[in-house]
């Protein structure tokens, strides 16, 4: 925003004083916040530091202690730089007492050598930083305008960070809490330059703040979540002289709260009774209504679910399918709907997220959950016909009260993400047929999973990540893999017994945690697991 003392010396009331940089040239691209003219040796009291300050020097002490501690003054408040004209106390040049000193302190030192009236000065760079702020406000509030209109629109997560990177000028990356890439905009760049190792390099950028600029790698980044809940990063990176301007700041955490908002937002043109449904298992996902209310809702739809036995069901597509479009998503709860219908079951049936579809199907009395599930899959299976894709099927335990109803539907769409990236062939899937790693992939994109990858294994990630030929990583996962057998490790590892132990104990010097311990070990095996799921593709 402001103009630093090099481009002052540049402005024409400055160059006709004939300036001369004598001292502190290091220091000409201090920003200016201000201009002022002084002629008395104690005017650092009255300073905030950022100031230009000019002086004919007709006020300074005569003798070299007190010019030394006039400089050392002003170099102490922060200004940004002085200016002396010549002609008035000092003849020729300025002292060399002063020339030394403001050398010494790196604060730019500049005389002017020809009479200069200081209020054209000051006019002028006034002038300057009030249009640079201006033109900061107008830009600040196109932003503002831009990103209001993105939240309006509902707009998906790629466009926001195209806008974003188009307003700032620069590249910017959103990115989760495991570090992988969720949106770009390369704003002209190379985007193999952009991506290639970025996990590595993410975990290098380490700001000091929920926005801060990191200097050493050249990023600007910003915490994105909402509602207490972080679930990635934004970052752009700044190429410019210097700290990044306030206003590319306020442009990043403006991207970060739309980004924020459209997670929040879900957009489809549902039928009203889909909708209805959608709110009573969402309501009981999320705890947003009483029990009470959902069931006396649930009665009025014609779903009776109090004094009923319960299952969740979630059914969606196999493998790594992308995000269903509204229409897709709608065939396939209309499918579920109409299956419950011919298997003779009642139930609340509708989208769960943009990929999956729940339903909370109520027993008839004395009925096996088994064989009603089994039912049903034929249904469904007979609704969607031969040529429609594979899905999985998913259910949860069966609860008797719906206040338990939420932990069947969670437990559902847990084993359905778990088993759509298995081949297994099962008509229902249930809990005992995942496992640890089927139930972590599952829950990948969870927050507070990929947070405890952080905390158990971030330290040495960030280490493997500056120094990648030493991959410790991989030496803790044959550690863990061989029952923390280490001659067997050593040897899975291919590395000499001594050199392996050596590993072992750099390992837990950097994680503070000790190898021998079963729980650790536990602990971290677990770890490596779930970064497995999140980093599977």
């Amino acid at each position: 925003m402001f103009p630093t003392v090099r481009e002052v010396i540049a402005l024409d009331p400055v160059r006709h004083g004939e300036p001369r940089v004598v001292a502190g040239e290091a220091g000409l691209d201090r920003p200016v916040r201000w201009v002022h003219a002084a002629e008395v040796p104690d005017i650092a009291s009255l300073l905030r530091g950022g100031e230009l300050v000019l002086t004919t020097g007709i006020g300074l002490p005569a003798e070299d202690a007190g010019i030394r501690a006039f400089i050392a003054d002003l170099a102490d408040v922060g200004v940004a730089g002085l200016v002396v004209e010549l002609g008035r106390r000092y003849t020729g040049s300025v002292p060399r007492v002063m020339a030394a000193a403001a050398q010494r302190r790196g604060m730019p030192l500049v005389e002017l050598r020809r009479a200069t009236p200081f209020v054209r000065i000051t006019e002028a760079v006034h002038a300057l930083i009030v249009d640079a702020q201006l033109t900061e406000l107008r830009a600040t509030e196109e932003i503002h305008q831009r990103f209001t209109e993105l939240s309006v629109e509902g707009a998906e997560a790629a466009e926001v960070v195209h806008q974003a990177a188009s307003l700032a000028g620069c590249p910017v990356v959103l990115e989760n809490l495991a570090r992988q890439v969720l949106a770009y905009d390369t704003a002209g760049d190379s985007a193999e330059l952009l991506l290639d190792g970025w996990e590595q390099h993410s975990r290098r950028i380490q700001p000091a703040g929920r926005t801060a600029y990191d200097a050493d790698a050249g990023w600007l980044v910003t915490t994105v979540g909402a509602r207490g809940q972080d679930w990635g990063r934004l970052l752009a990176r700044w190429a410019g002289e210097g700290t990044p301007p306030t206003r590319l700041s306020i442009l990043l955490e403006r991207a970060a709260s739309t980004l924020a908002l459209g997670r929040l937002i879900r957009r489809d043109a549902e039928g009203l009774e889909h909708q209805l449904h959608r709110t009573l298992l969402t309501a009981l996902l999320d705890h947003t209504r009483p029990v009470d209310e959902v069931a006396l809702r649930a009665r009025a739809l014609g779903v009776p679910l109090d004094r009923r036995d319960l299952v969740g069901v979630v059914v969606r597509h196999r493998g790594e399918e992308p995000a269903l479009d509204a229409a897709r998503l709608r065939d396939l709860a209309e499918a579920v709907s109409h299956a419950l219908r011919e298997a003779a079951l009642t139930g609340l049936a509708g989208p769960l997220d943009d990929q999956a579809v729940g339903a909370l199907v109520a027993l008839p009395a004395g009925a096996d959950d088994e064989r009603s599930l089994s039912i049903f899959a034929t249904a469904l299976h007979r609704v969607r016909g031969e040529a429609a894709p594979a899905v999985v099927l998913a259910a949860g335990s069966r609860v008797d009260s719906l206040r338990d109803a939420r932990r069947s539907l969670v437990e559902a769409r847990q084993v359905a993400d778990a088993a759509r990236h298995g081949q297994r062939e099962v008509a229902v899937f249930r809990l005992p047929h995942v496992g640890l790693a089927g139930l972590l992939h599952l829950l990948r994109d969870e927050p507070r999973l990929q947070t405890f990858v952080e905390r158990e294994l971030g330290g040495l990630l960030a280490y493997d990540a500056r120094h990648p030929k030493e991959r410790l990583l991989g030496t803790l996962r044959a550690y863990l893999d061989s029952g923390r057998n280490k001659s067997a490790a050593a040897a899975a590892a291919h590395l000499s017994r001594p050199a392996f132990y050596e590993r072992l104990a750099r390992i837990e010097r950097i994680l503070d945690s000790d190898l021998d311990a079963v729980d650790t070990c536990l602990s971290l095996h677990v770890a490596l697991l779930a970064l497995d799921a999140v980093r599977q593709d």
